[in-house]
């Protein structure tokens, strides 16, 4: 009989077993990914982040398991609750701590559940639902869910109950690039786009090479040692000169490289020799996901160039079809990556508060498609670009 077991460290699932589950060998839930933000100082319970991960095993066997975390507050998640937890304390009833399956400090779609069958997923999550109340855990949360395991929350059935009646569905806007087949050279994307983007996108290109900075682009081989270190020290700088806390360590980006080496994808600029800047991206086989970026001296367009162009140039050649570049920003619409529903869901233990909060997100699902809809009216392609 399947049991559900509670992990504080994931080394306590073998590597190849939670590797064996992960679809795709997406590189956000990769055995190495996850246990590295551990061993390497990146979480913290006062940032918010205890690891509580979830795993279904029948004796020996790992049939199902979530990355999972007790959170304290709602730092780093990037699917903002802060109204629910203020409606909460209105009421004085606690609403940290919660348990949130999803990845820390990544705002990434990807596999949260990570099985072979619906089955085991569905008895993993409902096996979660009943644990939670016992651990003192008020909600359940899965954030950046993809296509697949979104049919387990919303079409699943468990002991005769749908299970999209238990869930509430949350939907948020990033900006994504997706690869025309089409297109074999940067230029060819750049013929795609309006004259006028075209013209703004080549402008601040040129600039980039005026100013006499040379963009490098390493796998995880290539940047282990120097090049990581720098990049952490542009990143580090970034999060200082905003006064917030980067959570990602040196020795984490190190760790990327040593044990995810063809995952990593680091964008060096430099000038007259040094790097001045960086952009740190992770790759699957089919997408290329951009998540940290610093840079110590100011140049027009660098920014743009080394998260966004070059990131775009990088799919092109090898035939990697989409690009995540992060979270939020309207300006990335302008150089063609376009506006993409993401999909979270949500269980409080809380029954009054789990009914009321079904109209606030069934409106709040309506506000983001008119927002999306808006948003596509304004492509920046002569033709919508298709996949």
């Amino acid at each position: 009989m399947p049991e559900l077991r509670l992990h504080r460290r994931l080394d306590e699932i073998p590597g190849a077993a939670w590797n064996a589950l992960n679809r795709d060998g997406h590189p956000f839930t990769a055995h190495a990914f996850l246990s590295g933000l551990e061993q390497h100082g990146c979480l913290d319970p006062e940032y918010g982040w205890t690891p509580l991960h979830a795993a279904l095993w029948d004796g020996d066997a790992v049939l199902a398991a979530a990355p999972a975390y007790a959170k304290g507050n709602s730092h780093g998640e990037f699917v903002f609750d802060h109204a629910w937890a203020n409606a909460y304390a209105q009421y004085g009833i606690d609403y940290y701590p919660k348990w949130l399956i999803g990845v820390p400090y990544s705002p990434v779609t990807g596999p949260r559940l990570l099985s072979r069958d619906l089955e085991s997923k569905n008895l993993l999550l409902a096996s979660m639902r009943e644990a939670a109340p016992k651990l003192g855990l008020h909600s359940l949360h899965a954030n950046f869910l993809d296509a697949e395991d979104l049919t387990a929350f919303d079409d699943g059935e468990l002991d005769g109950a749908s299970a999209g009646s238990r869930w509430l569905a949350r939907e948020d806007v990033q900006f994504h690039w997706t690869r025309d087949p089409a297109w074999h050279s940067f230029d060819d994307f750049l013929g795609a786009l309006d004259h006028k983007r075209r013209k703004n996108l080549k402008a601040d290109r040129r600039k980039v090479a005026e100013a006499g900075v040379r963009l490098r682009v390493l796998d995880g081989h290539a940047a282990r040692g120097d090049a990581i270190a720098a990049m952490h020290r542009f990143y580090a700088q970034t999060f200082a000169e905003k006064w917030n806390h980067a959570a990602m360590t040196e020795a984490f980006f190190q760790h990327l490289c040593e044990t995810m080496p063809d995952a990593v994808v680091l964008i060096i600029a430099e000038h007259d020799g040094q790097p001045i800047a960086g952009a740190l991206c992770l790759r699957s086989d089919d997408a290329l996901y951009g998540r940290y970026w610093g840079a110590t001296v100011e140049v027009p367009g660098l920014h743009f160039e080394a998260c966004y162009h070059q990131g775009i140039a990088y799919c092109i050649e090898r035939g990697i079809d989409r690009f995540e570049p992060g979270a939020q920003g309207e300006h990335k619409l302008a150089r063609g990556f376009l506006p993409t529903a993401t999909h979270s869901r949500h269980w409080l233990a809380e029954p009054r508060f789990h009914e009321a909060l079904k109209r606030w997100c069934a409106a709040e699902r309506e506000a983001t498609a008119r927002y999306r809809r808006s948003l596509a009216a304004h492509s920046p392609f002569r033709t919508v670009a298709t996949s």
